[in-house]
């Protein structure tokens, strides 16, 4: 059976038992140092020390983390920022990648001639243009806070065959970022040969988009990316995007010109 002591310094009560367990605004300590209240350090906490050596204090911004029951804590650094209510937290990564391309709006295929997209187009209206999706590129995910921000970045290959290798021609095209079938983002560009002759006529360019969305709404979403043909100097022009012309060429290939894109959902932080 314990037996306490009962101390009085200053106005602080504390009991000391006999196996020297020390409780404070407690008669019964179950530990050698048992607070009933709350402590206030005004300077550093140090852990593992030993009886001829001073216990660690750790770095700036380390934790403590429990090694278990009769182990002392430790300090440990975090691979993974705090993150406050009220700052935005990268949520999730989509990263996808797609060799296959567009070939269908190559040689004796036509422009749609429509030279401008807007906001909220359906990927259906071919009023709004004719526009043919890279499947491969394809994400579905949920967005879960309607406070929020979407970044889209995309870039693929794009090539184009002049019918003569002396002849220089050009293209006009766009590729757009599609949510829910509404377009969100989008880009025109033009890709030109010049008297590409050591080439076989073939020129290569990289098309690149990135955009950012605010608040999406809570939800199911779908992201789908799509290109078209606007303009083109000679019907007879070959053109791709995301893959190369032919496979007999030693100049390019699917691996050079495939498609990327990666998408990054950030969420507002609230607890």
């Amino acid at each position: 059976m314990k037996k306490n002591k009962h101390k009085c310094i200053a106005g602080l009560f504390f009991y000391v038992t006999l196996n020297a367990q020390v409780g404070i605004k407690t008669q019964n300590p179950n530990a050698l140092l048992d607070v009933n209240g709350t402590a206030s350090l005004r300077k550093e906490l140090r852990v593992g020390g030993t009886a001829s050596q001073v216990g660690s204090a750790g770095l700036n911004g380390q934790v403590l983390v429990s090694q278990g029951e009769g182990l002392p804590p430790v300090w440990k650094s975090l691979n993974v920022s705090f993150v406050e209510e009220g700052q935005y937290k990268l949520i999730n990564s989509y990263l996808s990648t797609d060799q296959v391309g567009i070939t269908s709006l190559s040689a004796n295929v036509a422009a749609d001639g429509i030279y401008q997209s807007n906001i909220g187009d359906d990927i259906t209206d071919i009023t709004k243009g004719k526009w043919v999706k890279i499947t491969g590129l394809e994400n579905n995910f949920v967005i879960k806070n309607s406070k929020n921000k979407l970044n889209y970045q995309f870039q693929t290959g794009v090539e184009m065959k002049a019918p003569a290798a002396t002849t220089s021609q050009n293209i006009t095209f766009t590729c757009a970022v599609f949510r829910n079938g509404k377009l969100v983002a989008v880009r025109p560009d033009k890709i030109s040969s010049n008297n590409n002759s050591t080439k076989q006529g073939l020129q290569d360019y990289i098309f690149t988009l990135n955009y950012t969305e605010q608040n999406i709404p809570a939800g199911n979403q779908k992201i789908e990316i799509a290109c078209r043909k606007i303009d083109s100097s000679s019907l007879t022009t070959e053109f791709t995007i995301g893959r190369n012309i032919s496979n007999s060429n030693t100049i390019s290939n699917a691996f050079t010109l495939e498609s990327v894109f990666k998408l990054d959902i950030i969420e507002f932080v609230t607890y």
